[in-house]
């Protein structure tokens, strides 16, 4: 396995469980006794990206579907993440694209994320971000809300190419070219 792969796929992971250390969202309450909202993440069927994204609307948003690689993507029923990533065939990166439970509230609060701003994904408000582990900046994560919790579409440069464009502005063109494809 490339070191590239290596790398790309302990970032991911990393981000995925950062993400699901901040599950739960405070409400109401104070400071000293929070209220919390309780959603049963793994009992919310997600969109499966692995399957359902097909290969005209890949290969229309520039990757190549031969190349796909799944993160995490389970057998069968309710699962708080799917996971899939697909190579550029013109550039050296790979977009992925997440479906989770979760939600945007999440990544605002999570700790391990860095250069939160706000961006509108066709007619949804979306996120940016970085993960603070990432200190070459190899990778940007956009997500976007749904009825499920919301979806992550992330660009992660491979780290033996120098880099020649920036990975959030690849993220938001991704984000968008998919936005009308995934469910509200």
């Amino acid at each position: 396995m490339r070191t590239a792969d290596v790398l790309r796929t302990v970032l991911a992971g990393a981000a995925v469980i950062g993400l699901a250390a901040g599950c739960g969202s405070t409400v109401g309450g104070t400071a000293s006794t929070p209220t919390t909202t309780v959603r049963n993440l793994d009992e919310i069927e997600v969109y499966n990206p692995c399957t359902q994204l097909s290969d005209d609307i890949l290969r229309a948003t520039g990757v190549d579907p031969a190349t796909k690689r799944t993160i995490t993507d389970p057998a069968q029923g309710p699962a708080a993440w799917r996971m899939c990533g697909w190579l550029s065939p013109d550039l050296p990166y790979t977009m992925q694209v997440g479906s989770t439970s979760h939600l945007q509230e999440e990544t605002r609060s999570n700790p391990k994320l860095t250069g939160i701003r706000e961006v509108v994904i066709g007619s949804r408000p979306g996120l940016i971000s970085q993960d603070k582990a990432d200190a070459k900046g190899l990778i940007c994560y956009v997500n976007f809300p749904a009825e499920q919790g919301m979806f992550e579409i992330s660009v992660g440069w491979l780290s033996s190419q120098p880099i020649t464009r920036d990975r959030c502005e690849l993220a938001i063109k991704h984000a968008r070219d998919l936005e009308p494809h995934l469910p509200k």
